[in-house]
């Protein structure tokens, strides 16, 4: 198993896809990169703890390649934007890929070289070791799957989840 810790956006984006992705054995939503120990919810949303939301996706590569989790990423967000993602703005929304070897540093650089021709304007999504990762308050945890009829699961993760099935359906299981 390989865990990769992803920052893109609102976490219940990311969560939602990779939840539905064969090979992906769990997904956690949670914060890091900033200075406030064990933080809450409402402490990142104020933007100034410097955490981000991000995604601890563990997944079996003999089932998924890692390559096709780092484009999945790429794919279901704009990582061109900084510290934004749509409606969603402040460094706790950056685009982001917390590394834990320089292994994974290596593979994750890789993947935005090889994303960037998808994209206009340069990626900026920052790459960057991994610090102490809090999980999240249990209501994000599988936020979309338990609550599909919210207004932000049929706005915006519906699209991003379509735009990722447009690419990746062979990947998903739903």
């Amino acid at each position: 198993m390989k865990t990769f810790v992803l920052g893109g956006g609102c976490f219940w984006c990311l969560d939602a896809v990779y939840q539905m992705t064969k090979g992906v054995e769990s997904v956690v939503s949670g914060y890091t990169g900033g200075a406030v120990p064990h933080p809450s919810y409402e402490q990142i949303c104020s933007g100034m703890t410097g955490h981000a939301e991000v995604v601890s996706v563990t997944f079996d590569e003999t089932v998924i390649p890692e390559d096709t989790i780092l484009d999945m990423f790429f794919t279901q967000h704009d990582p061109t934007t900084l510290n934004r993602q749509g409606y969603d703005t402040g460094t706790q929304y950056r685009s982001s890929m917390f590394y834990k070897s320089p292994g994974e540093e290596t593979a994750f650089r890789a993947a935005i070289e090889r994303n960037q021709q998808h994209w206009p304007n340069p990626i900026v999504t920052e790459v960057v070791p991994l610090g102490h990762l809090y999980p999240a308050e249990h209501y994000h945890q599988d936020f979309y799957a338990q609550r599909p009829e919210v207004g932000y699961c049929q706005v915006i993760i519906n699209p991003k989840i379509a735009k990722v099935r447009k690419h990746y359906a062979e990947w998903l299981t739903a």
